[in-house]
């Protein structure tokens, strides 16, 4: 059992995170602006604290004792405030946070980042040189959100250079994160429900149809956290689910949203994503387990896409 730090425990996937790596067996701080009563059991331990004060983060992640830290805490949608705010509060907090676990002597630190860092939906145009994405594909943010992001990348770079290896390192970038609740018709983060989003393939295009389970991110964090020592220190993940949020293939779907994609996206044939997660499995062994048709019983769809997908 290891003692995480999670900051932004009390948001969308912070939720899911703290609970699922609580229920891995790990002893949970979480820190965020407020408690929610959600988190309030046995081996969560909440802090309510403002997070850009970087003094006060660095005196509660001393006092932690922590084996490890997650950082989620950002704003979390792209365009949600003026874009210097979430320039100003994303980089703010990274540092804050990031620089104060180095000097806290956590031993091993990981951020969250997003798949924006690559730059899709860019308003003069995206033109991906092959298709699926990954952590090879290059980095070109064109939003403040996106920036952010991978400044966060960066600055655990930074913070790398200074500590070598002494300190472990990772950063991840979770696909479109729909929480447990959002299978049973809450709204997702953009407002609509699942079954919204593959009924109407135009509200998933600008995520190029990525989704992942709450669930399996931290899935992914406990296998993270475990295997840190074993891999090469800096490492960047995607994590995403093994498909992509659409009942039609990405090879016919991306092309009618994302007019640079026609040639890379005929790869992308019956239920494959957009977005790779070999990486996670290579190096980690990671697989998420949870998929839209099985968590809305559309299990028969699946058969018949994949049946026509091999004809």
């Amino acid at each position: 059992m290891s003692r995480i730090v999670v900051t932004g425990g009390a948001g969308r996937l912070g939720r899911s995170l703290v609970t699922g790596l609580a229920g891995f067996g790990h002893e949970i701080v979480s820190l965020d602006r407020v408690a929610v009563p959600e988190l309030e059991q046995d081996g969560i331990t909440q802090v309510a604290l403002d997070l850009s004060d970087a003094d006060a983060a660095a005196s509660v992640l001393t006092d932690a004792k922590a084996d490890a830290l997650i950082h989620l805490a950002a704003i979390a949608v792209p365009f949600s405030a003026p874009e210097d705010v979430i320039m100003r509060t994303n980089a703010g907090l990274a540092i804050s946070v990031l620089h104060g676990a180095v000097r806290a002597g956590i031993p091993k630190i990981v951020a969250a980042s997003s798949p924006t860092v690559l730059g899709y939906g860019c308003p003069t145009g995206w033109s991906p040189d092959r298709l699926p994405l990954d952590e090879e594909t290059p980095t070109r943010p064109w939003n403040a959100y996106a920036l952010s992001k991978l400044l966060i990348e960066d600055t655990l770079g930074m913070l790398q250079r200074q500590t070598g290896d002494a300190t472990r390192f990772a950063a991840f970038r979770p696909c479109y994160v729909i929480a447990p609740e959002e299978w049973a018709g809450a709204p997702t983060q953009q407002g609509h429900t699942v079954r919204e989003r593959l009924d109407d393939p135009a509200l998933s295009a600008p995520a190029l149809f990525n989704y992942v389970d709450a669930r399996d991110v931290a899935g992914f964090a406990d296998t993270l956290l475990a295997g840190m020592t074993e891999i090469p220190n800096g490492e960047v993940f995607f994590v995403g689910a093994s498909d992509a949020l659409a009942r039609e293939p990405l090879a016919d779907l991306l092309p009618q949203f994302h007019p640079g994609t026609p040639g890379a996206a005929a790869e992308l044939t019956g239920t494959r994503p957009a977005f790779s997660i070999a990486k996670a499995e290579r190096l980690l062994g990671w697989r998420p387990s949870h998929d839209w048709r099985t968590e809305l019983g559309e299990r028969v769809q699946v058969a018949e896409t994949v049946a026509s997908a091999g004809s």
